[in-house]
């Protein structure tokens, strides 16, 4: 089953709790603190696999976890990293964020993309020692992994793209150019999915062929299997528009390829600005007068035309060398490029303090920083308190809390955990 779009949620691994405490050894005085570091959780990292072809392995399984990092332990120990989750998709598959369209990345070729950055482990209470603080009774909590929902869409690597009504001859075209072998037959969507072959031309060049299924008028809004295929259009580098210039099918070729080329041009402007070659297909079948009202129309309209026979193998070396002199003077393969602020998106998250007013109670909006601050603290012990205490103000909750008119005793509510205002 040919399946080109998925939605599934990611998490990376959440990083370990710093360790609390002290060393015991008959044998040593004073030991002080010795609480190690919690490991950093694993990533969720993408990577494309050229073995395959389909999102299906994303049918039926929705949510994928890398490992969470260990806490950490006695005796300075730093607890275990969590393994990353590496998840392999096909070559051409564009990530997004699927709450807001954005792209991630694009897996066009086998590098790797970080796509939920596994948290950071806390530190332990041996970092907190100092001269005047020397039995800290508080550690930091490993940050918490990302999770995200994300929206999986395959767009088909192809350097051209066949178009054109079904049943014109595209599937017979694409076997006999290349080493695709779809179903051929006689009637209308034999072909269900899009198929990809790779045409060799001479010895030293060789480029990919898509025949795109379902394209008919209304395509554009989903009518046929239409909007469904088009997005696979949008990397070509070139389309061979395909034409029964012979009406077989009792359609006018004229309007058949005015029907194709407002489809392009509704889905996406850019597809219609694309360099498009007409090929008049069964031509062995077709009238001389046909061919001749076609091939005119078509060239004043400013594409160039060939005629061919896909049956018969008539003009196909034509084709292929008019199709190789577009590849090599058009831009290369279109790339989507990835959202540049969805890097910084988190810590924007995070810089944002907002205080709301309710019953008296004044509510923190909870981020990742706060949340883990108040993981981290003692609320019995006093150094805890006094480190709490810093980071209120270095956050800008302090100050946040004044502006929203909170006093000395007014209740104040962050990441569920209910204490008293104090400057």
């Amino acid at each position: 089953m040919f399946v080109d779009s998925a939605v599934i949620v990611v998490k990376s691994g959440s990083g370990g709790n710093g360790a609390v405490s002290f060393h015991r050894d008959k044998f040593t005085a004073s030991g002080g603190p010795d609480g190690g570091n919690g490991g950093s959780g694993g990533d969720v990292v993408f990577q494309a696999d050229e073995n395959l072809s389909t999102l299906t392995d994303f049918r039926y399984k929705k949510k994928y976890c890398a490992e969470n990092g260990r806490d950490g332990q006695s005796a300075r120990r730093t607890g275990k990293s969590g393994a990353s989750l590496l998840i392999r998709v096909p070559l051409g598959t564009v990530i997004k964020n699927n709450a807001d369209g954005r792209i991630i990345a694009d897996l066009s070729d086998k590098t790797p993309v970080v796509v939920a950055k596994g948290g950071k482990g806390g530190a332990g209470n041996m970092n907190f020692a100092t001269p005047v603080r020397q039995t800290p009774r508080f550690a930091k909590a490993g940050v918490k992994g990302e999770e995200l929902e994300l929206k999986l869409e395959l767009k088909l690597l192809a350097d051209v793209g066949l178009v054109g009504f079904p049943n014109v001859g595209k599937s017979t075209l694409i076997s006999v150019v290349s080493n695709a072998k779809p179903q051929v037959a006689n009637y209308h969507f034999t072909t269900l999915t899009p198929v990809l072959g790779v045409v060799n031309y001479g010895n030293d060049f060789s480029f990919t062929m898509a025949d795109i299924p379902g394209l008919i008028e209304g395509a554009w809004k989903g009518t046929g299997l239409g909007q469904r295929f088009l997005k696979h259009i949008e990397r070509c580098r070139a389309i061979v528009h395909v034409v029964d210039v012979s009406g077989s099918e009792g359609r006018s070729p004229i309007e058949d390829f005015d029907i194709i080329n407002r489809e392009l041009k509704n889905y996406s402007l850019e597809l219609s600005k694309k360099h498009m070659l007409v090929v008049g297909n069964k031509s062995d079948i077709a009238s001389e007068e046909n061919i001749k009202l076609f091939k005119e129309y078509v060239e004043d309209k400013g594409y160039e035309f060939l005629l061919i026979s896909a049956v018969l193998h008539q003009g196909i070396k034509e084709l292929l060398d008019n199709v190789v002199q577009i590849l090599l003077n058009s831009p290369p393969r279109l790339i989507f490029e990835p959202d540049k602020s969805y890097d910084n998106y988190m810590l924007e998250e995070d810089d944002n303090i907002e205080v709301e007013v309710k019953d008296g109670v004044y509510y923190v909006k909870p981020n990742r920083k706060l949340d883990r601050l108040i993981n981290s603290v003692n609320f019995d012990d006093y150094d805890s308190m006094q480190y709490f205490q810093r980071m209120l103000v270095k956050y800008g909750v302090t100050s946040a809390l004044k502006n929203a008119g909170a006093e000395d005793g007014s209740p104040v509510k962050i990441c569920g955990t209910e204490f008293e205002f104090f400057e």
